[in-house]
């Protein structure tokens, strides 16, 4: 097996971006998920109900970033001294705010009021103490560092879906884009389909992780990330053929255990 792919999400919610290489951080990929898009109470507003947001593309730039988007001028974030309070499902997180230029970028992207944070300390967040450990963190991402999908798996959720299709007389659809699931890593060459259900610990290139559970997906997966559009799929397949506890499952959530680089083509081991 190998590292077919790497990405990673500067803003939480918005496009990502393919890398040939990537930082391992004890909370994530280095620059991935280190900024959000929170409303005036701190909740985080995302693509799940404001597709517009993957219109967003976030460009590391020195210590800060660019935004650009289809609405207005490109504009380099300048974060504040001022603190804003972000909920993070059951955690409140300290966060820095972005100033008052960003927060306008961002509300004429979304319609409506919005302001751009910044988790200036990255140390600050612990993972769910029934998955991680008490020194584990995690950036900004919904619950872990890492996400990994393989091909295999994608490619067997293709097959379902096209079944699927054929079977209600719907036109057989394109391929499944792997960016819908969002994942940091994927993993090439790993044989049969869902293999990474069973992983509990792998190693990619010279950085060791425990995969420390399955991820449940959510209704993001069926926003075509080029137009922005909502569908079914893949949730009403997944529905049929990944269900348990209540949620459809696609990919494995991953914490380092050690720091380095990744690279594109490097080897993956179970171990």
């Amino acid at each position: 097996m190998r590292l077919g792919s790497v990405f990673f999400y500067p803003v939480k919610s918005t496009s990502g971006h393919e890398a040939a290489e990537a930082g391992v951080r004890p909370w994530g990929l280095a620059g991935d998920r280190r900024y959000l898009v929170v409303d005036e109470r701190g909740e985080p507003l995302t693509a799940r109900e404001h597709p517009i947001m993957l219109a967003c593309v976030a460009r590391p730039d020195g210590s800060t970033i660019k935004l650009s988007g289809p609405h207005a001028e490109p504009l380099r974030v300048t974060p504040t001294s001022r603190r804003l309070t972000a909920a993070m499902g059951g955690d409140r997180v300290e966060v820095t705010d972005c100033g008052d230029d960003a927060a306008a970028w961002m509300a004429a992207l979304l319609g409506r009021p919005a302001r751009l944070a910044w988790l200036d300390d990255p140390t600050r967040r612990p993972v769910d103490p029934a998955y991680g450990r008490a020194d584990d963190r995690v950036s900004l991402a919904d619950a872990f560092p890492l996400l990994l999908t393989t091909t295999a798996s994608l490619a067997r959720l293709d097959d379902w879906v096209r079944e699927t299709a054929a079977e209600r007389g719907e036109e057989l659809p394109g391929a499944l884009d792997m960016r819908r699931f969002r994942p940091n890593v994927v993993v090439e060459g790993a044989g049969e389909p869902f293999a990474e259900d069973s992983w509990r610990r792998l190693r990619i290139g010279e950085v060791e992780f425990r995969a420390v559970k399955g991820c449940d997906r959510c209704v993001l997966t069926t926003v075509d990330p080029d137009t922005y559009v909502k569908g079914k799929e893949p949730i009403r397949t997944l529905s049929r053929h990944r269900k348990w506890d209540g949620k459809v499952w696609f990919g494995v959530n991953l914490i380092p255990d050690g720091t380095g680089t990744i690279r594109r083509g490097d080897p993956v081991t179970v171990l």
